[in-house]
């Protein structure tokens, strides 16, 4: 199996396929994102088998074995950034940039799939549109690879050198510790945190490990045994990969032990190197798949700042007539970055190859980040002036300003729709979160934490509890809680319910994680502890066994009961309402995206609606120990909700009130809380 293998080309064909499909129609092929981790298997093999055939001595050997990696994958992947850097400064909206050009830092510095596994954790981040650099993280873990395995083997073989042992079955024990260490993490990772699962190296180094072992084994003989089964291991694999690629789904828990999957199926491709009329090779072999195979790098660096850009210049979806550009576009520039910018460096001659491919890479690599770092300037000097206009405006004299725009009496306001400058800018308005929503007042999953934060230093005592639609409250009752000498006390949980029902995270740790917060809760809060407890939350995640859609009655009587023991233990109780919140998954995006009219960015009130199980509980309850209160006078008029009122952007996100509008509800909040109180 030595030489050029075509099977092996035809494999990256069907990988860069199956992402690339997947991408375009992922309610079609619902597992294509498989087609990595054939990638990863392909790199494995090839680069270990490249590492036996020549088995680095020293620092020479390990420094020529990077340079060739260097010439071979950062000429074209350094193109892409940057033009994706100019794209994004073209057609994104400004809201984006800071993202995108931290995004396009890492990637160029190939860590890319730390800084999304680190974001995935957070909910609040996690929420925000892909970036259209993030397929980069698979990059970065075959480079963090490429650096790591040459040195891991170079020390097998110095290990076999000085005890006398056979260099490839050493390699093949230190490569089977690899496997099964990352798998195992793999499989741990994923059933306790799927989310950075996906990302973390040790999570994939197995499938790049196992592409690795199949490079150190003998293989399969020819003969009638193995001109028979050849040919039907080879289809087993092809098989496996594409069933992986039409079964799974987002919900298939991944990487973990599912992985293996189509990763043994491309392995099994790789092993048997099966040739003949009756093997997958005939149709691998193909020049149509040989020349897709021979792009495939750059197919894959291509396709996905397509998918991601495009929408900004189309519209907000990809219709058929945009998949079909993109898939011809990312074709084009592929045929074209693979002949004048991958084979240019790859194979163009320099008098010192050496030194030549490390001063590109310092030299590339310092301007990619550079481009970004410029951007990130530009962004927190806009940042910084829109941060001026929104002290003004909140020391101003406005009438109104914010909530203020849809009070009582106040008619003769402008409607939101005519607004014209907004505080906070809608790339600060992404950062304008209430000072609750940081980790050490609101744990993320998985939940294992238990956090309370204080504001203000009054007689009256208030807990708030909930989740993270409990903390944008925040802003408001710290207004509050200065003016009439209140302290406010936190209990927040990102996504985690304060109930009595067990809900349907993503592992079982977070859900009993959960569930468990709920009951520390309520321990810390009944009775006569604090003055008054307020509760709101959003039901963003179903009943534990039940369709979101489904869960809403249970949900609600899970609430009466939890509802019930407070006021049993004679708690007095405020229940705030859930706002309604907007259609757009960015209201400071689809704001930025329409600044001439921020009406874009508003819709009748029935379509904005949420499932609102705490406050229905409450209102059945009908207890004299909860009040309850109804702030969405305050987001819509007239039938239609708004995402900028009174030159106030409304939302942080897509659902998530901003500080600086929920400071402006405070005067309106002030009354009701008051009454509260008093019971």
């Amino acid at each position: 199996m030595k030489g050029f293998r075509k099977d092996i080309q035809g494999l990256r064909a069907l990988a860069v396929s199956l992402v690339v499909l997947y991408h375009l129609w992922p309610n079609r092929l619902t597992g294509g994102f498989v087609g990595v981790d054939i990638f990863f298997v392909i790199s494995g093999f090839l680069i270990t088998s490249h590492l036996l055939a020549k088995p680095p001595q020293g620092l020479a050997d390990l420094g020529r074995f990077w340079s060739r990696r260097i010439r071979r994958l950062l000429p074209a992947s350094l193109l892409v950034l940057v033009a994706t850097a100019a794209a994004t400064r073209l057609v994104a909206p400004v809201t984006q940039w800071h993202q995108i050009a931290q995004e396009i830092i890492a990637s160029a510095l190939y860590v890319e799939n730390w800084l999304l596994a680190s974001s995935s954790t957070d909910y609040l981040a996690g929420g925000g549109d892909a970036s259209p650099v993030q397929h980069f993280w698979s990059l970065s873990v075959e480079e963090q690879f490429y650096v790591v395995w040459p040195i891991l083997l170079l020390g097998a073989f110095w290990f076999a050198g000085r005890r006398n042992l056979a260099p490839k079955r050493v390699a093949q024990v230190v490569i089977g510790a690899v496997i099964c260490a990352s798998l195992i993490t793999s499989i741990a990772a994923t059933a306790d945190s799927p989310a950075s699962a996906y990302f973390i190296t040790p999570a994939r180094m197995w499938e790049l490990g196992l592409g690795g072992l199949i490079a150190t084994l003998p293989a399969l003989k020819p003969g009638r045994i193995g001109d028979v089964a050849a040919p039907i291991l080879a289809w087993t694999g092809i098989g496996a990969m594409v069933a992986a690629g039409v079964f799974y789904t987002a919900s298939t828990p991944f990487p973990g032990y599912t992985a293996l999957l189509p990763v043994l199926g491309a392995a099994l491709v790789i092993w048997t190197g099966a040739t003949g009329p009756y093997s997958p090779t005939a149709v691998l072999e193909h020049g149509s798949v040989q020349w897709l195979g021979n792009v495939s790098y750059s197919v894959y660096l291509w396709h996905w700042p397509l998918i991601v850009l495009l929408p900004h210049v189309s519209g907000d979806h990809l219709g058929r007539l945009d998949r079909i550009f993109i898939l011809v576009a990312t074709l084009l520039l592929a045929g074209l970055s693979k002949v004048w910018v991958e084979d240019r460096f790859r194979f163009g001659k320099t008098r010192s190859p050496l030194v030549a491919s490390y001063r590109f890479a310092a030299a590339g690599m310092t301007a990619v980040v550079a481009v970004g770092a410029v951007q990130i300037v530009e962004v927190e000097y806009r940042e910084g002036r829109a941060a001026e206009q929104l002290q003004a405006a909140i020391e101003g004299d406005n009438p109104c300003f914010g909530a203020a725009a849809l009070a009582e009496g106040n008619e003769d306001c402008p409607p939101p729709k005519t607004d014209a400058d907004l505080v906070p800018g809608p790339a600060l308005a992404q950062e304008d979160k209430p000072k609750g929503f940081v980790e050490e007042c609101q744990p993320y999953p998985p939940y294992e934490d238990r956090a309370t934060c204080t504001f203000g230093s009054g007689p009256k005592e208030i807990a708030l509890v909930g989740n993270s639609h409990a903390g944008h409250w925040l802003p408001a009752l710290e207004v509050l809680a200065e003016k009439n000498g209140w302290t406010i006390t936190t209990y927040l949980m990102s996504r985690c319910n304060a109930t009595d029902v067990k809900l349907d995270f993503d592992s079982e740790e977070m859900t009993e994680n959960c569930h468990d917060w709920g009951k520390w809760v309520m321990e810390e809060t009944k009775g006569d502890k604090y003055d008054l407890v307020v509760t709101s939350e959003r039901q963003s995640v179903a009943v534990e066994g039940h369709r979101y859609g489904e869960s809403n009655e249970l949900a609600r009587k899970a609430y009466k009961s939890y509802l019930s023991k407070w006021t049993d233990a004679g708690t007095n109780l405020l229940v705030i309402k859930d706002p309604t919140y907007p259609k757009p998954s960015s209201v400071p995006e689809c704001l930025a995206e329409n600044p001439d009219d921020h009406f874009e960015c508003a819709g009748p009130k029935e379509d904005w609606a949420v499932m609102t199980p705490l406050i229905e509980a409450a209102h059945q309850l009908d207890d004299p120990n909860i009040s309850t209160l109804n702030m969405d006078k305050y987001f819509c008029r007239d039938g239609t909700c708004y995402g900028a009122i009174g030159g106030v952007v409304t939302y942080f996100d897509g659902s998530h009130i901003s500080a600086t509008y929920a400071a402006t509800l405070a005067p309106y909040m002030e009354k009701p809380v008051e009454k509260a109180l008093k019971k």
